[in-house]
């Protein structure tokens, strides 16, 4: 989403100088916001809900900042400032709840009646505001207009649903938009740009079906010129229709005024400027998240411990993890490892993928699966601490086969706390054949050496240590089995 660092606000003021300062009663609930006559200034004593006197002047001005918050933000989507304008003129139930979430963020400032600034108000509606289109995604307008009431809620009168109906009929108007034929028979310009870019008329009619606003978009002015920005950093045009496919949004949003600033932004947090075009296309939806977005994920980051160089090299390699909730799933996951001892920044900075997991259905899993092997919990701190990638392979598809494999060699358990890398290694085209050829030849090797060398060293390791056998420097495997036990470290599983 459109980072909104650039957008021009009036001047911070305090506005009731300007107003006549007869005042009104707000009530503060939350979903709805009510204005009365004047009463007294005094909260509950559970603080549930506050009678607080307002100026109306305030009030009133506090509305506009709203309106003018959502008009940007709708604009952002796609839609044009007629559009955004009317929907937010039409949808004065939904600016009331923005004006309850300024009161509920801000709550200290009015009870020592201090006002928002525009800052203020914009940074405390725009991050909500993102989160309510991540909930309502399509059905963003339609959840806009409607509020409180949620499309498909029933109704006592009829048992179709008018906001369904509303939803389905935008979608429709904007799909019958890509396959329209003109007068002359020719698709729309727009169409014709996209098939020859390279998409498909079902992947267009997919990206008009989940973004509606995308038929919007101006050929000339946003599409167009979008291409040429990526194709300037070395994407290859071959790339593009994935890039859009993946997130139409880039195509509504300003070059100048958000893709640049946001660019420069990771940039001078240690992002690799020559990377972009990996980036872009691992993740395009990085470019399409606000400042507010991006930040609150770094100070997470800067939290842990990482440095700015570090968190630019994660964000280059694993651009999506700013995708993760802070509070649903980076603080949590972070937690949980703490609690295991494991320096979760380097955890981070070596596996940050680890940290999109689901703690139930993934981590304990992976944690309980070698304790009940006879690992104790220091011992999976070590092995994760040394392999970060070790929490992201599932059970069944990997740990499990690979583990009953790796019982039947001659290595003790200890040898995967010294190379639990051993389970990021394929089992029928790494692992097996090289043990294969390693009892073929009589000749014994480290976990890792027999899985972690090319396979020309491999082959020159297998000929030094068959060369130092038959000089009688190593005995044979096959008739040495407690030389085996001591060149290997100990006990055998």
């Amino acid at each position: 989403m459109r980072s909104f660092s650039s957008i021009h606000c009036a001047k911070p003021s305090f506005l009731p100088r300007r107003f006549p300062s007869f005042t009104r009663t707000y009530l503060c609930l939350p979903q709805r916001v009510f204005i009365g006559r004047a009463k007294s200034a005094e909260s509950s004593a559970d603080g549930s809900i506050s009678f607080r006197t307002v100026p109306s002047a305030l009030l009133i001005a506090e509305k506009e900042e709203a309106k003018a918050v959502l008009t940007l933000f709708l604009k952002k989507q796609g839609l044009s400032n007629a559009i955004a304008t009317r929907i937010t003129n039409k949808s004065d139930l939904f600016i009331d709840h923005l004006v309850s979430r300024l009161h509920a963020v801000h709550k200290s400032r009015y009870l020592v009646g201090r006002e928002l600034t525009t800052l203020e108000i914009r940074d405390a509606l725009i991050p909500y505001l993102e989160s309510f289109l991540e909930e309502h995604g399509d059905f963003l307008v339609t959840m806009v207009e409607n509020f409180p009431d949620p499309p498909g809620k029933e109704r006592p009168i009829s048992a179709a649903s008018p906001s369904n109906s509303t939803i389905d009929s935008v979608k429709l108007k904007a799909m019958a938009q890509v396959s329209d034929i003109s007068p002359g028979g020719q698709l729309p310009p727009r169409v014709i740009y996209l098939l020859d870019l390279g998409l498909e008329m079902e992947q267009i009619k997919g990206m008009t079906r989940r973004f509606p606003a995308f038929v919007h978009y101006s050929l000339e002015g946003k599409i167009k010129p979008l291409v040429e920005f990526l194709l300037n950093f070395g994407i290859p045009k071959s790339a593009i229709p994935t890039i859009l496919n993946k997130r139409p949004q880039l195509c509504g949003m300003s070059i100048s005024e958000n893709l640049i600033p946001t660019m420069t932004y990771l940039e001078n947090l240690g992002v690799d400027k020559s990377q972009w075009a990996k980036i872009i296309q691992r993740f395009p939806a990085l470019l399409t998240y606000s400042r507010q977005k991006l930040k609150a994920s770094i100070d997470f980051f800067k939290e842990l411990g990482l440095s700015g160089e570090s968190i630019g090299k994660i964000l280059t390699r694993c651009p999506h993890i700013i995708s993760y909730s802070v509070e649903e799933n980076l603080r949590p996951t972070a937690e949980y490892f703490q609690s295991m001892g494991v320096d979760v920044a380097v955890l981070l900075h070596r596996s940050p993928q680890t940290f999109g997991l689901s703690i139930e259905a993934n981590l304990k899993p992976v944690t309980e699966f070698f304790l009940e092997r006879g690992y104790s919990m220091g011992d999976v701190r070590t092995m994760v601490s040394r392999y970060g990638a070790l929490y992201t392979f599932s059970l069944k598809g990997n740990l499990i086969p690979k583990w009953d494999f790796f019982i039947t060699m001659y290595y003790p358990r200890s040898e995967l706390l010294k190379f639990p890398q051993y389970f990021g290694y394929s089992l029928e085209e790494r692992i097996k054949p090289r043990y294969a050829l390693a009892q073929e030849h009589g000749v014994i090797l480290l976990l890792n050496q027999l899985l972690s060398l090319s396979d020309s060293q491999f082959e020159e390791a297998l000929k030094k240590k068959m060369k130092k056998r038959l000089d009688g420097q190593v005995p044979d495997s096959a008739t040495d089995g407690d030389h085996l036990d001591s060149q290997m470290g100990g006990l055998k599983i």
